[in-house]
């Protein structure tokens, strides 16, 4: 890391770090002593208890970085967002995606019931990781004989929750790269099927015992697209935390659950469909610029502003008080300490940001093999 970064990224993530374990403790607390025996009051504390921590990364998205998120949707769509369980399925573009998804989580009213599915490795990420476990995020290993146990039981367990959530399926499986296209394409060609542009083949089974689990409870489901205009740069992780904008356009469109098919095979066919359809719309993107629905405003609101100054304060009368009191500063030793700490902080981050960039990599030789395996 360049030495200016360092600095941004130092004050960052000792502000949500030391946050964030904050947040973690009380998480395990009330998990141990409420949640076995009221788990309804458990998911709503640990609703504003996820938002007090995730508020902080929505404000260095609107704030800091100043990206830009465009929504175009139609009227029922704006109109029920938030209001009702919803299973989301997007495209899946950049190294942000997710935070895009808390964005419009957030302004919909719901950023603390937002849940996904997630690759194993992500639960075990410091902080941020660890409040999505309890937050019941499904953690998922990539291997359907594996996963499709974890993932029924993951969903069945949502059927009681007390507030509307959206439970967010990237289910084409990975990051969108050249290489995984290249992929793709080979295999459309050796099995028949219309050849992508800009997505990748979906994996269905996990969308299909989606829809038949949570057909019963989960009203909608709402299908995203997501793509950057082309004369906007990339958003990621890295160019957030140096303050660079940029800008996002997303669509979403509301389906109605009671409208899916029936049988499984009719719903893997809906979902291949609907990929078909958004690469189309993609392309007509890329073309013009624009989607066709109406863009609604969803403003820039305050309250994540207002929930990092309120840590900031905090942390910052607790440093002063701990440092007072222990007169760390005032030792060779305590120096060294108070320095060694900053530079695990400042690794963590540094993890943080390859972990969200990890994807990218992948060869052309390994998407391959990734796209054979469903």
């Amino acid at each position: 890391m360049a030495v200016p970064l360092v600095l941004v990224v130092l004050p960052l993530g000792l502000l949500f770090l030391l946050s964030g374990l904050i947040v973690n403790t009380i998480q395990a607390i009330l998990f141990v002593t409420i949640r076995p025996f009221s788990k309804s009051f458990y998911r709503r504390v640990n609703r504003f208890l996820a938002e007090l921590l995730w508020l902080q990364l929505v404000w260095v998205v609107d704030w800091w970085a100043g990206v830009k998120v465009q929504l175009h949707a139609d009227e029922e769509t704006y109109r029920s967002m938030g209001k009702e369980h919803a299973l989301i399925i997007s495209n899946h573009r950049s190294d942000i995606d997710w935070l895009i998804g808390w964005i419009l989580a957030q302004r919909s009213g719901c950023l603390g019931s937002t849940l996904a599915v997630m690759k194993k490795s992500s639960k075990f990420l410091p902080v941020i990781g660890w409040s999505m476990w309890f937050a019941e995020y499904l953690f998922l290993e990539r291997s359907w004989a594996k996963d499709e146990k974890t993932l029924k039981w993951g969903l069945q367990r949502l059927k009681d929750f007390p507030r509307p959530f959206w439970l967010a399926l990237f289910v084409e499986g990975t990051r969108f790269t050249p290489a995984k296209l290249l992929a793709a394409q080979e295999y459309a060609a050796s099995q028949g099927l219309p050849a992508p542009r800009n997505v990748l083949i979906p994996r269905t089974k996990g969308f299909v015992s989606a829809v038949s689990i949570m057909r019963d409870f989960v009203p909608a489901i709402y299908d995203t697209t997501v793509i950057v205009p082309k004369d906007s740069p990339q958003p990621t992780m890295l160019r957030i935390l140096k303050g660079q904008s940029s800008v996002i356009h997303v669509r979403m469109k509301r389906h109605a659950m009671s409208e899916m098919p029936k049988s499984d095979e009719d719903v893997s066919k809906w979902c291949k469909d609907i990929f078909v359809a958004k690469d189309a719309l993609l392309d007509k993107h890329l073309a013009t610029g624009t989607f066709d629905e109406e863009i609604r405003p969803i403003g820039r609101p305050v309250k994540s502003l207002l929930v990092t100054l309120f840590w900031s304060f905090l942390l910052l009368f607790g440093a002063i008080k701990f440092f007072k009191w222990t007169q760390l500063l005032s030792t060779w030793r305590g120096v060294a300490f108070t320095a060694a700490g900053m530079a695990l902080v400042t690794g963590v981050m540094h993890v943080f940001i390859m972990f969200s960039q990890a994807e990218r990599s992948s060869s052309a030789k390994a998407a391959r093999n990734r796209v054979k395996k469903e």
